[in-house]
């Protein structure tokens, strides 16, 4: 369960008998072992903590709320508890691993939250209820998650106060989310710049400059520009179709910084091209 639902649940007077959430893990460059943000605030919180999901049937809960677990249920655990599942998308559209990124990347105008029941099966069971948010045509998948989380609250909250109700199967035809991988994180400056911007957007978008890694973190578009595909002009790459203008860059080994900075020392030639890792 990711902090604002917990802290949610509390808040609305809910009893939580255990929060299970990932082991404490090496972060940082000192590289101390760190608990993860949930299970700070459970324990500031006062509530008991654990690593194992199976500790859920040792302690007489109702009802497990999962929330970005990022882990399967065991089916031993379903078959004992009832449990339900806030799910980033619109199901059956982007059932799976990355749902807020793979609606941006594919241009959907709007997306939204599921409180769906929990089965063995990936994200196939019926939906209890459910919020529709709108996807701003610049915001980033870290923007789009919090407003996502801003509807998922209050959705969880009043479902469970209200009462579950009986849930409906999903309908439509299911679209899923696969794990992103390196590719989908790749520049290819002959694409069209719109379709790029989408892949800058969800975060840790990838290029190469002079053999060496430069990622984009913010860009916006640069609409009728022209030249061969990865060329530089001042601070706008031209692609397959129109231009994007540099906002920040993160050079190999170093900070994030403004583009225009990143320029000055760098000082692309006319021969110099922005092309894919």
């Amino acid at each position: 369960m990711s902090v604002p639902p917990l802290v949610g649940l509390v808040d609305a007077g809910f009893d939580i008998a255990l929060v299970v959430t990932g082991g404490d893990r090496r972060r940082g460059r000192g590289g101390a072992m760190s608990p993860t943000p949930v299970k700070t605030t459970a324990l500031e919180l006062g509530l008991p903590v654990s690593h194992t999901v199976d500790d859920a049937l040792e302690v007489d809960a109702d009802l497990g709320v999962v929330v970005a677990f990022g882990r399967i249920i065991p089916e031993g655990v379903l078959a004992h508890l009832d449990v339900v599942n806030v799910h980033y998308s619109l199901l059956p559209r982007w059932r799976g691993a990355a749902p807020v990124e793979r609606a941006i990347l594919a241009g959907d105008t709007e997306t939204g939250v599921c409180l769906m029941k929990l089965e063995p099966t990936l994200d196939t069971g019926p939906v209890y209820r459910r919020a529709v948010v709108p996807i701003s045509s610049v915001a980033t998948a870290d923007e789009l998650r919090a407003d996502l989380t801003a509807a998922a609250v209050p959705l969880l909250v009043d479902t469970l106060t209200e009462g579950l109700g009986d849930p409906e199967p999903q309908v439509g035809e299911p679209v899923y989310a696969h794990k992103l991988g390196p590719a989908d994180f790749a520049l290819d400056f002959s694409s069209r710049a719109e379709d790029l911007l989408r892949v800058i957007r969800i975060g840790g978008a990838t290029a190469a400059f002079r053999g060496k890694r430069l990622k984009v973190w913010r860009a916006s578009l640069v609409v009728g520009h022209q030249g061969e595909p990865g060329s530089i002009r001042g601070d706008v790459v031209a692609t397959g179709h129109d231009g994007l203008r540099l906002v920040e860059v993160q050079p190999e080994g170093k900070p994030r910084l403004a583009a225009a900075d990143w320029l000055n020392g760098a000082r692309p030639t006319a021969r110099d091209r922005l092309g894919p890792p």
